[in-house]
């Protein structure tokens, strides 16, 4: 199974660019925090290159900025390429199927409310279900 969840924040605004075929690809990298640092007083980050498809990544174009925290859920995926200097270059990136997000409309820099709508683009997980932890 290839399935990975984070909560972090944008380092910077998604960059959504459109393919030859019209569909919509987005991308950003996320800060992820670390848990657990050997040195106590200073925190750690890793930095995860995120990607989103169709639909999900004009959304998240158009609502998430820099700084704004969020929840993704997604499958690590690693391609390869041959450089210019014919070198083989290998990238691992997550491929995101959900995002959702964390902050309170106060803490998000979307220059205002987040409409209803935006908040959540994953699925929902109905009031009478037990959440497994």
């Amino acid at each position: 199974m290839n399935k990975v969840i984070l909560a972090g924040r944008l380092t910077k605004d998604p960059e959504v660019r459109y393919t030859q075929t019209g569909k919509a690809v987005a991308s950003f990298t996320l800060a992820v925090n670390r848990r657990f640092t050997k040195e106590k007083d200073k925190q750690q980050a890793d930095f995860i290159p995120i990607v989103i498809w169709d639909k999900l990544a004009e959304v998240c174009g158009n609502y998430l900025v820099k700084g704004t925290q969020v929840l993704i859920e997604g499958r690590i995926q690693i391609r390869n390429y041959d450089a210019k200097d014919g070198s083989k270059r290998y990238v691992t990136e997550v491929i995101a199927q959900s995002v959702e997000f964390m902050g309170s409309k106060s803490t998000t820099n979307t220059g205002g409310a987040v409409p209803e709508a935006a908040k959540s683009f994953g699925s929902e997980i109905p009031p009478d279900e037990e959440i497994p932890f």
